[in-house]
């Protein structure tokens, strides 16, 4: 469905005049802000770089700004000086929740200046109660299409990556499942397991970890590849949904206008701190694998993504 150009070339761009030098920055310490609280994926992302990006000089502070599923942090980053030294770090929710929500008060595309693809991960896992009579994919489609809105599926809220999987599934299969909403992934979960709700894509660590308490049970993950945590379970590719390829992924942003010079160095100490083998290790752990997109790729990268799911909303309201 979509290709991921995984470049790694640094942009070079020429220094305007005016603009501040690319010796001169940083000469005072960076927020990084992140749309979410802490302990999540990107809160803990950024926080396993810090550490290898000393080479920029100065302190790395992190500021949560949580609020509205990620809209409050962005929008208030793209609203600050575009002078580098206020970044945004966040996931694929950057272009996911704009088209399902109104008076979203920022473009992902044109608000932003895009420095790299940080990371990305396996896809969502698509999983059922282990009491489900469900055991592949192709039976519990085969059900939905026998049974047109009677079973249902947890979503975490409209646009999250728990949300977008299951509507793609169901436009690709043309079936009717119908969607229950949640305040957070942890209520969706209890009530998976209690069997109050049919099936619920989640995050692959989690699934993982419920399935080997017998909890759950997985049926097949959203990416492209299978991931060595889960080596039994396959893709949605090969349950039969051909280029079906949705993964969550994490981002690093700057406001709108940023001099390249400055989003150049950004992302050179990106790439170093990628590079590093504790952080690959760390990353590796958590079912993460490391990018370093070059910025002219990153953007349209965003770009593709925000038009892919813009389609995928129209296509959602008009059932």
């Amino acid at each position: 469905m979509r290709v991921l150009l995984l470049a790694c070339s640094v942009l070079v761009a020429s220094q305007a005049s005016g603009q501040p030098s690319l010796s001169a920055f940083p000469t005072k310490p960076i927020r990084v802000v992140v749309p979410s609280p802490p302990g999540g994926p990107p809160d803990l992302i950024i926080r396993m770089l810090i550490p290898k990006m000393a080479g920029l000089g100065q302190p790395l502070v992190v500021e949560n700004r949580a609020g509205a599923g990620g809209i409050v942090g962005t929008a208030y980053v793209a609203k600050t000086p575009p002078d580098g030294y206020t970044w945004l770090v966040t996931t694929a929710s950057h272009v996911n929740t704009p088209p399902f929500n109104t008076n979203v008060p920022f473009d992902p595309v044109k608000d932003f200046t895009h420095v790299t693809l940080i990371a990305q991960n396996f896809g969502q896992a698509l999983t059922v109660p282990a009491s489900s009579s469900f055991k592949s994919v192709q039976e519990l489609i085969a059900a939905a299409k026998s049974k047109p809105g009677k079973l249902n599926y947890g979503s975490a809220g409209i646009g999250t990556a728990s949300h977008i999987p299951a509507e793609v599934m169901k436009s690709m299969s043309n079936t009717d499942i119908v969607a229950v909403q949640y305040k957070g992934v942890a209520e969706v979960m209890t009530d998976l397991i209690a069997g109050r709700i049919d099936l619920f894509f989640v995050g692959t660590q989690i699934a993982a970890s419920q399935a080997q308490a017998g909890k759950v049970r997985v049926l097949a993950l959203t990416g492209a590849k299978r991931w060595k945590g889960l080596p039994d379970v396959p893709t949605m590719q090969e349950a039969g949904f051909k280029d079906y390829n949705l993964i969550n992924w994490f981002g690093l942003w700057l406001p709108a206008g940023a001099p390249p010079e400055i989003v150049s160095r950004i992302h050179a100490e990106t790439l170093k701190a990628l590079a590093d083998p504790e952080v690959r290790q760390q990353f590796d752990a958590q079912g993460l694998e490391g990018v370093g997109m070059a910025p002219a790729d990153f953007a349209k990268f965003v770009a593709k993504e925000s038009d892919f799911m813009t389609d995928l909303a129209r296509r959602v309201e008009k059932k």
